[in-house]
């Protein structure tokens, strides 16, 4: 037979691990920060390096991802392919040519480039110097099924 007590202890329980979840979901969470370029360290790809800023949930989106690439001239990051997330590549340095709806694009530094969902997209170094960009990656609830 349950008693009283043995629900009441149930409830406490149940609800103090609710609260422990969502402490950790809250560590997790992507807050207000600053990450200084020079402290980023480089990671070195076969077409150039990478930078690894953060990836992880928000307050209001599921992922949030900045990463920097810097390409070597003649590469490009890898071949054009689409996903159901959206990101936007913002130019540094260098020369690119960017793939958007389904025509290449040269750009160059200050140049912003919006990668729409589940639509073909691809960058190059099409500069005789290294280029590099920044990538901002969002996923939300509202990504569409590929």
């Amino acid at each position: 037979m349950i008693h009283r007590r043995d629900l009441l202890v149930g409830g406490i329980v149940f609800l103090a691990t609710l609260g422990a979840r969502a402490a950790v979901d809250e560590a997790k969470t992507i807050g207000p920060c600053v990450y200084d370029w020079t402290k980023v360290s480089p990671r070195k790809t076969e077409v150039g390096e990478v930078r690894f800023f953060f990836r992880g949930p928000t307050k209001t989106l599921e992922e949030l991802e900045v990463h920097v690439t810097t390409l070597d001239p003649g590469k490009a990051s890898h071949p054009p392919h689409k996903h159901p997330n959206e990101e936007m590549v913002i130019i540094r340095e260098g020369t690119v040519e960017a793939l958007v709806d389904g025509e290449w694009k040269r750009v160059g530094p200050g140049s912003v480039i919006f990668n729409a969902s589940n639509v073909l997209h691809g960058l190059r170094n099409v500069g005789d110097a290294p280029a590099t960009y920044h990538v901002i990656n969002w996923k939300s609830d509202r990504i569409p099924k590929e």
